[in-house]
């Protein structure tokens, strides 16, 4: 079936849903390698133009990816409740965006209309959105869930504590975790990237951050971002887990080079319901980005930013406690620019908040890239406006052992504080009682490792 509209004496004809929703897409440069991208701003105009009248059913029948060939689909398709879909499947994309951003339309109501939509139609939507739009639906939407603490109540804001180091030297990581909890970082989870992705390292790495954390008693989570597989093996060997951690994609080709598929995934989740050391009932944390199934050429001709709704899709299956998007972490062959960079933080953290998900944002760039700390921060306040539900802890901004800049423990603080956020509930009882913070406000403490001495 053709697609076509009219726009300053020029026909425009789009072969697919597919192809409305890749050619209505903002600008990135991921998607121009793969050759699904508006040929000009013009032709962008009018897939929006198309897709805005678009019936919802005409996106629901046309899965990007059909159901018998992927698994992602067929989790997201499955999910659906469809006595909400059916409520909705005669609006038009512009519709459901006007249903969203009217202001009689309240949080309840988009958690239930949530469970009607498939991640193509909050693709869609998203696409129809400038970015104060963005901003102001992620605003109306908090998704909240447990683990040891509670994350996405109202007037708080967590932060993970990155303590990441390039020998995964226990003594550096552990100055790293008292320098960030220091600073009020670490309520949504110590989570540590691992150099070494052994089983015997990573058990060692979470036998330390699990002592520590009972050793002051600190109301939080411990998680190192090994592949999943190996945290299983180390939780079958007794390590103490209270968050596991995965990375996923959009399709189950990138998923396949992932290594996760949903038999995995369940294992897992069984696992943690057992053995885990948290009191849950979330307990995965997943993490995500515009660019990942272009970089292991596993897209299918599907834009970025569908993918990464997708994502959210397959991710909402396993109740995560946490979810961040990391969209600019690959470097300038996905997201260009600082511009392109701000642009999908924005969708991702209204894509992953429509699908329910406690959202965070990592509003990362590589040192390759077309932008700087200025458009990082840029990225960091507007979500935060949004209410996004946690960003990461890094040392000075600098992963010494990713290689790429993300929000320090100084920047945490400084949303916190121009906002008027507080830490998750939990953890503030415990920052007052260390004497870190007081009604809400970092106090000279703050910084001063030898509290813990």
């Amino acid at each position: 079936m053709l697609f076509s509209t009219k726009i300053k004496g020029q026909h425009y004809t789009f072969q697919s849903v597919k192809d409305i929703l890749a050619k209505a897409s903002e600008e990135k440069s991921g998607d121009i390698m793969a050759g699904v991208a508006a040929n000009s701003s013009l032709e962008r105009m009018a897939a929006k133009v198309v897709l805005s009248e678009l019936p919802l059913k005409e996106i629901f029948e046309n899965p990007v990816i059909p159901y018998e060939k992927d698994e992602v689909t067929r989790i997201i398709y499955d999910d659906i409740k469809q006595f909400i879909y059916k409520e909705i499947k005669e609006w038009s994309v512009g519709e459901l965006r006007n249903y969203i951003l009217s202001h009689s339309t309240k949080t309840g109501d988009l958690f239930r209309l949530s469970k009607g939509l498939t991640s193509e139609m909050i693709s869609a939507v998203a696409k129809l959105m400038s970015s104060i739009d963005l901003v102001l639906a992620s605003q109306k939407i908090r998704p909240t869930a447990h683990c040891n603490t509670t994350i996405g109540e109202e007037g708080r804001l967590a932060f993970r504590c990155q303590p990441n180091h390039p020998t995964d030297n226990l003594d550096g990581i552990l100055a790293s975790i008292k320098e960030g909890l220091s600073y009020g970082a670490g309520d949504a989870v110590i989570g540590v990237n691992p150099n070494n992705d052994s089983v015997e390292s990573v058990s060692r790495i979470l036998h330390m951050t699990h002592n520590f954390m009972s050793k002051w008693n600190i109301p939080t989570q411990n998680c190192v971002l090994a592949h999943i597989t190996t945290q299983m093996q180390a939780l079958k060997k007794g390590a103490p887990i209270a968050l596991m951690f995965q990375s996923l994609a959009g399709t189950q080709k990138a998923n396949d080079d992932f290594g996760v598929s949903k038999e995995i995934l369940d294992e897992a989740f069984e696992m943690m319901r057992k053995y885990s050391t948290s009191t849950g009932p979330n307990q995965f944390y997943f993490e995500t980005g515009q660019g990942s199934e272009v970089s292991l050429d596993a897209h299918d001709g599907v834009d970025m930013q569908t993918l990464e709704a997708r994502t959210y899709g397959y991710a909402r299956h396993w109740y995560p406690f946490m979810v961040n998007n990391v969209s600019g972490f690959i470097g300038p062959e996905t997201i260009y620019d600082g511009k392109q960079v701000i642009r999908a933080d924005l969708e991702d953290l209204f894509m992953g908040k429509l699908h329910s998900l406690p959202m965070g944002i990592a509003p990362t760039y590589t040192n390759h890239m077309m932008a700087d700390q200025n458009d990082q921060e840029i990225a960091g306040m507007l979500t935060a406006l949004g209410g996004a539900n946690f960003y990461m802890g890094v040392p000075g901004g600098d992963d010494v052992m990713l290689s790429y800049q993300d929000t320090s423990y100084h920047d945490d603080a400084s949303l916190r504080e121009m906002l008027g956020l507080r830490p998750l509930r939990e953890f503030e009882v415990w920052l007052e009682k260390m004497g870190i913070m007081k009604d809400g406000r970092l106090t000279e403490s703050a910084g001063d490792l030898s509290i813990f001495t």
